[in-house]
């Protein structure tokens, strides 16, 4: 039988399509005048909407305000210049307080550059070895399970600040909690009042005018209700000195050989919860745009920018969902618009550097507050807690242990769950029925037989197996074909809805063809596809072994005119 040609499959792009940046495609499909006025306009409302924001999730990881700033400019420009999504922002991101916070309380800000430095390097390396794609093969349940923990995390940690009590130094939830409730007696009613003040404020906005940037509102206000009425209150100033009014001089930090393990572990955390960040939110972009983005680009770009934020002083940088969709919705038109956002919020910070020291940290927290709330996927929690006990148990599992332990070991132990769901699902797909192997969801009309197959061939054996034929299901095979009596004339294996084999199963089927073979039964493998072909041949299921033919039809017909042995 002649080998069927390869099916036709899409062209795959060079490697300088692969990494060119988005920036350069805009240009050379032409960019105008009217192209940068639309953004002008959307990287100055982005750069709004990040100002509260890149602070806030700076004092959030542990570290000073304006090392939220340093990110967003410097790992936002860079994202913007080398990425390969035409509108993603880069930024701190509140997915990061947790690590960034973990990091530093147990290795400190020198410690967080070096990881930071060593997850830039992986990244560039996963991007450049085209694994990028391989970030989609996370199951949900877990993405939604460490984003819900992360979010609870981020709400019990801004306790402090919305309710003015001393900070804490706990390093478990546990220990943050049992504090939260000895402290709970020192709470200060001044900023009780400035941070339900704040949270009134960005709700209102949220509701009432959905377009104004409510979270430098309500920061704006906060700041000037607290220094009207001389509350007592902490604020930016009184617990960081201010910011300083530029960005600082690039420098390494101090590192030895000793401190190397402890980068590189947290440094694959970095940039395996960065590379998960970056491509969900250019997933996003791509729904809300109708384009396409270079998913191994933008992981180079994010791994340029984590060490350029490294580099200046500032935390992580990954791509920022609800700043890429407010880009988005503010109409811009390429990465122009990122690069500009940068070059505001440098501005804001060579002008406003002096106002700033006078923002409450309550308003920042209740900005934390309400982007927990935004982030944790609610809907989508409960409806996977009643969808199925697998996803059920995954999703639990993921959000208990990021709460609890850690958000590595929550997400490590999420994907082998649910890797080890999807393999039990996988196997429990396929059923085996007197002489023919078929699908649960099969119809009956059409599992009571084989094709082609009638009551008067029992000198025939004809199995049929529909769906991935891998290890988990070749137990299945096995039982039913030792069960089987005498041995046959004939044997075929109809492989028409078999899309692929692993070696495991094929190796099973290599055992029991030999047996097969040595009490005289004649094999047919029919309907086999090219890739499913390699494989069996790759066992060592070649002719004259095995007979390989179009159809079961075919198979049949020679079946038939074999002798019946006594």
């Amino acid at each position: 039988m002649a080998t069927p040609p390869l099916p036709l499959r899409a062209q795959q792009p060079t490697f300088a399509e692969m990494f060119t940046p988005k920036l350069v495609t805009v240009w050379r499909e032409g960019y105008g005048l009217k192209d940068l006025q639309a953004d002008v306009v959307a990287g100055l409302t982005v750069a709004i909407v990040a100002l509260p924001l890149s602070m806030a999730i700076a004092i959030g990881s542990g570290v000073g305000p304006e090392r939220g700033l340093f990110t967003a400019i410097v790992g936002g420009f860079l994202v913007s210049l080398l990425g390969g999504s035409r509108v993603q922002i880069g930024g701190p991101a509140a997915a990061f307080i947790v690590v960034v916070a973990a990091i530093v309380a147990r290795e400190g800000y020198d410690g967080l550059v070096l990881a930071m430095l060593v997850a830039g390097a992986m990244m560039m390396l996963v991007g450049f070895l085209r694994l990028g794609t391989f970030i989609k093969y996370i199951p949900y349940p877990v993405t939604v399970g460490f984003t819900s923990g992360i979010a609870v995390i981020i709400a019990i940690s801004q306790m402090p600040d919305l309710l003015g009590l001393a900070p804490q130094a706990a390093e478990s939830i546990v220990q943050r909690l049992a504090a939260l409730a000895g402290a709970i007696g020192t709470t200060s009613p001044a900023t009780v009042a400035i941070t339900l003040l704040s949270i009134a404020i960005i709700l209102g906005m949220t509701r009432w005018a959905p377009r104004a940037p409510g979270f430098l509102i309500a920061v704006a206000g906060a700041a000037i209700v607290a220094a009207l009425l001389h509350l007592d209150v902490a604020t930016v100033g009184s617990r960081f000195g201010g910011i300083p009014s530029g960005l600082p001089a690039p420098a390494l930090p101090d590192w030895s050989l000793d401190k190397m393990p402890a980068a590189i572990r947290n440094g694959a955390a970095i940039a395996f919860l960065g590379a998960i960040e970056s491509l969900l939110s250019a997933v996003v972009a791509d729904g809300m745009t109708g384009r396409r983005h270079r998913s191994n680009c933008e992981l180079v770009a994010q791994g340029v920018a984590n060490i350029g934020s490294a580099l200046f002083g500032g935390i992580c940088v990954t791509g920022t969902i609800a700043r890429t969709a407010t880009n988005i919705r503010s109409g811009a038109r390429g990465p122009v618009a990122g690069m500009l956002h940068a070059a505001f919020l440098l501005i804001f910070m060579l002008v406003a550097a002096p106002l700033i020291s006078y923002i409450p940290l309550a308003t920042l927290g209740a900005v934390l507050l309400i982007v927990a709330w935004n982030m944790a996927e609610k809907a989508e929690f409960w409806a996977l807690t009643r969808s199925s006990r697998g996803d059920a148990l995954v999703l639990l599992t993921t959000f208990g242990l990021t709460i609890f332990v850690d958000l590595t070991t929550g997400i490590a132990v999420g994907v082998v769950l649910g890797a080890f769901l999807f393999l039990h699902r996988m196997a429990e797909a396929v059923e085996v029925e007197g002489h023919a192997l078929v699908m649960k969801d099969r119809p009956d009309s059409e599992s009571d037989q084989p094709r082609g197959v009638t009551n008067q061939d029992r000198d025939v054996m004809v199995f049929r197996i529909s769906g991935a034929f891998f290890f988990g299901a070749t137990a299945a095979v096995s039982t039913v074909l030792d069960r089987a009596g005498e041995r046959p004339k004939a044997f075929i294996l109809d492989f028409h809805d078999v899309p692929l084999i692993d070696s495991t199963a094929a190796s099973t089927l290599r055992s029991f063809v030999k047996r097969l073979t040595r009490a005289g039964t004649h094999v047919y493998f029919t309907d086999t596809r090219h890739r499913v072909r390699e494989a069996l041949f790759a066992a060592g299921l070649t002719p004259p072994l095995v007979s390989y033919k179009a159809d079961t039809q075919a198979a049949l017909a020679l079946a038939r005119k074999l002798p019946r042995e006594h």
